[in-house]
């Protein structure tokens, strides 16, 4: 998955306005304990944090 799929991704289920600040402020174990941001800098590929937002966040299986 591209950076750009995933943060479209995170702007349609979350809201434009919404979606950064979620992937700066919310620490999701299920990243070793990182926020999204942090993943992603850590090497994390888009997909797999994507998997994890999904799992967390309850993200309808239509937006996945």
């Amino acid at each position: 998955m591209r950076l750009t799929v995933f943060w479209q991704r995170m702007a349609d289920h979350f809201g434009a306005a919404y979606a950064d600040s979620f992937a700066r402020d919310h620490v999701m174990s299920g990243l070793g304990g990182r926020t999204v941001h942090e993943a992603l800098d850590a090497g994390w590929s888009a997909k797999e944090v994507w998997r994890v937002v999904c799992s967390v966040m309850e993200v309808p299986s239509d937006k996945r």
